[in-house]
Order: structure tokens, then sequence, then C-alpha cells
């Protein structure tokens, strides 16, 4: 008999899944989570200096064993309890739970801290300092003769209570991280990703943003040395934290990394960290972090004075004399730009209901723009400013230009990664742009010129400047790094403040280390080109074997062997043109892949992920892609496309067709007398004519002219003994098979509302999110059956499903 779906409660930090009621039976059991500081009762405050591992017992385990090297063999029996295996929730090591591969003694050993320990920082530095008892309690003897405040030299922050005491170990191979994650960018991003970094951290060196800001913990890791950080949000959050860090006035500053989430993220783009974040494994952002170059950032001071000429006609009642803030990273600019921000800013805060959609959001935006152009706001700005850079007055050139839109640049980057100052290598009147110079760019904007933005052009090029003074005779919109406001008739001085210290994401050949006898790069690669669909990417890039055979062939490239990324997608472009790529490059007719596609890694994790195209310049071919290189397409159909595809035609010369290793009579080959008697005992529910054909020799990876499989047959005859046998002699690709309607034999289980059927294909590994030709998961098809038992008995199983495929867990 099913049970209805008991809510669960997981440990981030440990991977364990406990049923909420069953939370009292950890302490029974003498489970406790792996320890992230250490108590101040030893009188050494230096020891221990090691950690030892934190052993937990798993019930499913991906990857293979420490000690032997085999793999684990998931259990499938739904009333199992047996562990297959023990890992470490520091080191990620694994053991198959046996003797001879797991002895007592490694209970004991210290733990490396595993492939990220550069980074992680020990619980043995962090320890919880007692809180000091009230004097007034220790000693009752004592009285007060006045209860008047006594003052105290100490300031609020001196003299509040510290829990935790930092007591790092200095040394040159370590470079302890701080992340700071704001939970509110990029929609929900935040808050998912950062469940990820307390599984691969210490919990205590990862911070919420929106519990207290990151000041508190700067304060309290201020003295560990070669600190690291990495901020998760956009360019405000990055600023957010480079502001604190200027007030702690930290000696030397922490570098300060990237992990773009959300929308925009100029600065982000300019260090190398992307535009966005995708779907990249959490561990390679641990890596490129430990492993990014140290630059420096130049940041801009922003004065602003009302205008003492401006007269009283020139006021304006929504103006501000007060700039929203008084530094900038990216770009302080007024005009279009700006008034198109403030537009958005304040009908969102009037109607926040109204901005919950990033498409509706962009969809204002645009509209905002085309009525700003057609009213002309901001045409006659070069009238009302006055513009003053290193002591030249630039106000007639901007007279002749007649600009809509001024920007004072920090970095190459603006509005979402277009590059508005070019690349002027014949104009010797300017230097290349960096963002360590001391300079800023100084660009003028007319309406032609901002729709040339996104098509690759640029501004016009006033200048470089270390110091500006802007005076302007009215109140104008302006915006800092996105912050918009409407500024009063004012005296604007911009200089430089200071150089913070960044990480910047390094161009590298992998992250494993060179060994003397690696392989030379060869002088051409000739690489398969296959093409994936976003509807199979979801649904299985965390399978590579299977999301390799769903891919669809597209022929092949010939680049050079030191080629990166964006060089191979020029050649890519080319061979999908039907232009010449090199020798012995071919293309497969009629496969166009839409001009949103994207490279796949299919090499450097345990499952395929996305590289962001702002990126591709920094991945060389060979570090994602071994003989056959992956992308994939957003607009490709899925399935039903796919089966289209594979329909015959002309084959691909440069390879041989996918593999087939299964003949389908629909492509001629009849059914073997064999083969029939099987599918007849299965329909008729004969175990022991099914077991004997098999054993002489029978196929049962067999299928019929509608592509069902001969699971599906015995599921559609109800026989429970053939399905287990099924299940426990077939190849495990039979248990997700689809048959022409593209339904799996648990879609079919679920509608003939068989449970006992259905247990034995889930606990047997399959997926809970396939979809058939008319959308409905196995879980859905139940519902249509009525059968409401059965359908939340398939939710839960698909809801532990979908978290156990992020990491190894444990159900307690």
């Amino acid at each position: 008999m099913l049970q209805k779906s008991v809510s669960r409660r997981k440990c981030a930090a440990c991977k364990i899944v406990v049923h909420t009621p069953c939370i009292g039976q950890l302490e029974k059991i003498n489970f406790r989570c792996k320890p992230s500081f250490r108590e101040s009762g030893s009188r050494n405050v230096r020891e221990p200096t090691f950690v030892r591992h934190h052993w937990v017992h798993r019930r499913r385990q991906d990857g293979k064993c420490r000690h032997c090297g085999k793999g684990f063999q998931q259990k499938f029996t739904f009333h199992s309890k047996e562990i297959v295996a023990i890992s470490c929730s520091w080191c990620k090591q694994a053991y198959h739970n046996k003797v001879s591969c797991f002895m007592i003694q490694q209970i004991e050993e210290p733990c490396s801290l595993g492939a990220h320990a550069a980074v992680v920082i020990p619980p043995t530095w962090i320890l919880r300092a007692r809180r000091p008892q009230n004097p007034l309690k220790v000693s009752k003897k004592k009285k007060r003769t006045s209860f008047k405040r006594k003052s105290s030299k100490k300031g609020p922050e001196e003299g509040r209570w510290k829990p935790f005491i930092i007591k790092p170990t200095p040394s040159p191979l370590m470079k302890p991280l701080l992340v700071f994650v704001n939970p509110k960018s990029g929609g929900n991003q935040g808050s998912k990703i950062i469940q990820s970094f307390l599984w691969y951290l210490n919990p205590r060196q990862v911070f919420d943003l929106s519990q207290g800001g990151p000041k508190e913990a700067l304060e309290m890791y201020r003295k560990v040395h070669n600190l690291r950080i990495l901020a998760c949000g956009g360019d405000g959050t990055v600023g957010w934290i480079l502001s604190t860090l200027d007030q702690l006035r930290l000696k030397p500053p922490p570098p300060v990394a990237i992990l773009p989430l959300g929308t925009g993220n100029d600065l982000a783009r300019t260090l190398n960290w992307g535009g966005g974040y995708t779907d990249e494994p959490v561990s390679k952002i641990l890596s490129h972090v430990e492993e990014g170059n140290v630059v420096q950032l130049d940041r801009w001071d922003l004065r602003a004075e009302p205008n003492p000429e401006a007269g009283p006609d020139d006021r304006d009642e929504g103006a501000t004399d007060r700039l929203p803030l008084d530094v900038f990273n990216n770009y302080f600019s007024l005009g279009f730009d700006a008034h198109v921000t403030l537009e958005f800013h304040e009908s969102r805060e009037a109607n926040p209901e109204k901005f919950n959609s990033r498409f509706r959001n962009k969809m204002f935006y645009a509209g905002t723009a085309f009525s700003d152009f057609l009213m002309g706001s901001s045409k006659d700005l070069a009238k009302h400013i006055r513009v003053v850079c290193d002591g030249t007055d630039l106000t007639p050139k901007i007279q002749d230009l007649k600009p809509q839109c001024i920007v004072f640049l920090n970095i190459p980057r603006y509005c979402a990664g277009t590059m508005p100052w070019g690349h002027p290598g014949d104009h010797h009147d300017f230097e290349p742009q960096r963002h360590d110079d001391g300079y800023l760019e100084v660009i003028g904007f007319t309406m032609t010129s901002l729709a040339a933005l996104q098509v690759g052009g640029h501004g016009e090029r006033l200048t470089q400047c270390r110091e500006v003074v802007l005076t302007t005779a009215k109140a104008i919109p302006v915006q800092v790094d996105g912050e918009p406001c409407k500024l009063a008739a004012s005296c604007i001085h911009i200089a430089l403040r200071n150089q913070a210290t960044m990480v910047q994401k390094a161009k590298r050949r992998s992250s494993v280390p060179l060994h003397s006898d690696q392989q030379p790069v060869p002088e051409q690669l000739r690489i398969q080109l296959r093409r994936v669909s976003m509807h199979d990417y979801e649904a299985l890039h965390y399978d590579k074997e299977q999301l390799r055979e769903a891919s669809v062939p597209l022929g092949t490239v010939v680049v050079p062997g030191d080629s990166d990324l964006e060089l191979c997608r020029t050649h890519i472009e080319r061979l999908q043109q039907g232009e010449p790529n090199g020798a012995g490059a071919t293309a497969s007719s009629g496969q166009k892949l839409s001009p949103n596609w994207c490279f796949l890694d299919a090499t450097t994790a345990n499952r395929f992920y996305r590289i962001d195209r702002a990126q591709e310049h920094l991945n060389y071919v060979t570090e994602i892609a071994q003989d056959e290189l992956y992308v994939l397409d957003p607009e490709l159909m899925g399935t039903p496309a796919r089966l289209a595809l594979e329909a015959p035609q002309s084959p691909d010369p440069t390879s041989p067709p996918p593999p087939s290793p299964r003949p389908r009579p629909d492509q001629g080959d009849a059914v073997p007398p064999k083969g029939e008697g099987l599918i007849e005992a299965a329909e008729r529910n004969d175990f022991c004519k099914f077991q004997e054909l098999h054993r002489a020799g029978a196929d049962l990876m067999l299928r019929d002219e509608q592509g069902r499989t001969l699971l599906h047959h015995a599921v559609r005859a109800g026989s429970k003994e053939i399905v287990r046998y099924l299940l426990d002699h077939a190849p495990t690709e039979i248990i997700d098979a689809v048959e022409e309607n593209g339904e799996t034999s648990l879609h079919q289980a679920a509608a003939l509302r068989q449970r006992t059927i259905c247990h034995y294909i889930v606990e047997a590994g399959a997926s809970l999110m396939k979809t058939d030709l008319q959308g409905d998961t196995p879980r859905q098809r139940a519902e249509k059956a009525q059968d409401t038992e059965l359908a939340a008995y398939l939710e839960n199983r698909q809801h532990y499903q979908m978290i156990q495929r992020e990491d190894q867990e444990t159900a307690v």
C-alpha cells in the first residue's frame, strides 16, 4: 500500500535527506553534521591542526570507489535499506561499504578537504567564543551606588560580542575564499546556487547578503592571509562589497571575483566572468576563482554641488540635489539612456506588480525608449551642459555633435555587453582602453549611434581624461552604474578615488596539471560536430551517454590545434553557410543551426553544461571536446524533430552512422522466430517460456513494429515476474525506452494503475521527468487515471530524483 508523500528536510552541507518526523532519530544514531567550527575548550587555541573525515553512509552514490576503482551498484528494491557506499562530506572520497574497501582505521584519518582544499576554510580556524558572563550575576556582593550608564571608550562595533574568532594558520599554498550571494539577483538563481557552495565549502565561509550585508563577515575574516572574495550577484552587488572594503580599509585588500547573476553584468564581462550564470558546475567556478589573475580596477569619486548660477526658472520640483551613488566602477551617464532608466524605475516603484517578469520589463524599456525618441526630450542636451576634461573645454565640440546621451566610461563594456568605445586602432589620438590606467573615456551618442551599438557600432569618441568638471544648467536625468535620478542643476566633479583589487578569469588549457609526458597539441583538429536540442538537454544533461545518443550529427569541422571556441565558431558558421572550411570539412545537408546556439562542455565535469558566448575566447576546443564537439540549439524542437532527422538520408561521409545496436522491424528487418516467441510469452504472462527463450539466446532488447519493447508488453499484460526479470537481466536502456507515441513503460504502468510494477520500474532508475508526445509525465498519467495515491508516490519520487541528480545524498 502506498503512503502519501511525507515532508523531508535536506542538509545542504552533508547531503543527507531526512523525513521531518525522523529528525529526532539522528541524535539516537549519533549522526552529526560536518563540523564547521571548533569549541574553545582547548587550552591551546591552535589545536587541533588537522580535520578528520566526516563519513556518511549513502544508499546511492555516483562515481567510483577510491580503493577498488569500481562503480557503485545501486540497490533498487523499494524497501531496501542497504548502504552501498561510505563517503566523506569534506573531501568527497567514496568507498564501497565492505571491509575490503573501507577499513576501520580510516575513520580517524586526517582529511585533505578534497580538490578545493586551497579555498576551503578549515573548521579548525574558526573558534566559537564563550559569551562573557554578566558581572552583576557573578558577584552579588558588589552593589552599585549609582545606576547612571558609564561611558565606554569602545565603539558600537568593538563593544558587541562576536560569537566566532578566526585563528588562521597562514600558508602560501592557500587562498581562503569568502562567498557572498545576493539571493535577489537573477530571479531565484542566487538562492539556488548558495546550496551548492554550502556542499563544496565550509558553511561558515558562505554568506547570504540579505541577512545583514557583507560587513560583519569581512570584519571577522580581516586577518586571514591571502583571502579572496567571490561576489555572486549583479554589478550592484560587486559595488556594495567594494564600498564595504573601502570602509574597513583592509590591508592588503582581498581580490574580488564575480559570479554574474541576472542581466547586464558589464563589469563581469570585462573581467571575463561572462554576462550571466547558466549551469557551469560550482566545482569549476571555484577552480577559476583560485587560478584567476589579480588585476586592478579604477574607481571614481562623484561629487555634486548645486549650480549657483542656476535661476529659479531652472528648478524642477521632482529633481534632487544628491546623486544615488558617490562612487562608480562602470560608468556615469546623462541624457537619453538615463531618462529611459529613470522612467522604468519610477513606474516600477509605483506599480511593482506590473514588473514581475523579465520579458515585460524589456517591453517597457523598448516602449519608453521609443516614446522618448518621438518626444525628443534629450535632443537639446548640449545646450544645457558644460564639460571640462583635464582643463580642456569640450563644450563647443559637444554642441557641434548634438548628442542625446554622454557617457563617462571606466570599463570597455556598457549596456549589457556592447563596446561603445570600439577599437580605435588607427586613431593615434587615443590610447587603448583599459580599466586600470587612471583614465575615463568620454563618449557622445546620437540616436543613430545608440541604435548602432547593438550591431557592433560605437559612439563618438570625445576624449580620455583623468578629471571632469560637468556643469548642468537645468534638471537632467543621470545614472550612476545603473542607478538613475533626476539631478537638479549642479556642478559635478569626477576624479579617481582608488583602485580595487579584482580577480580576472584566466584563459587556461585545463584544470588538470601539466605533465612532462603530456601529448603535444596537434597541428589540426578534425572534429565531428553534433547538435543537441534544448528539450533533450534539459531532460538528459546529467546523463552523458543518453544525451550523446540523442544528439544529431551536423558534419565535420577542421580547426587549428590551438583553436579557442571563438575561432571555432567562425569555422562552424562557414560550414553552415556551405563555404570551404579546410581539408575534408563537410556538412550534413538541411541541418542549420539557429542564431542563438552555444557550445556544450562534455569533458570537464560529470555532466554537460553550457558555455557563455562571452567566455568562448577563454576555452580551447581541446579543453571541452575529444572526438566530438557538442552544441546546444535552443530553437530545435526536440524529440519529434530528432526522429524526423533520423529518417533515411544521405550518410555523412566523414563519420560512421550513429550506432544502432538493436534492429528495428520497421527498418526492414523481420522479427526473428525466438523474438516472436518472447513477445507472445510476455503477452500471455508465461514466465517459464519467456525465461527458457532468453536462455536459448533470444534478445531482450527486441522491439515490435510500433517500437514497443518487451518491457512495454510485460507491463500491458500486468506480468510482475517478467517485469522483474527484464529489469534484472536486460540492458538498462530498456527502462526509459519509448515507443512511437513517446511512452515509456512507466507511462503505461501509471496509466494502467499498476502500483507494484511502478515501484519496480522507478526503483530500477527510470526517469520520472520524461514526457510522452502529449507532454505528460508518468505522474500526470496516473492523475488522468484518477489514482491519487500512485500520483502522490510518483510526485514524491520525482522530487527526490531532481534533488539526487545534483549531488550525492543519503536518505535516513
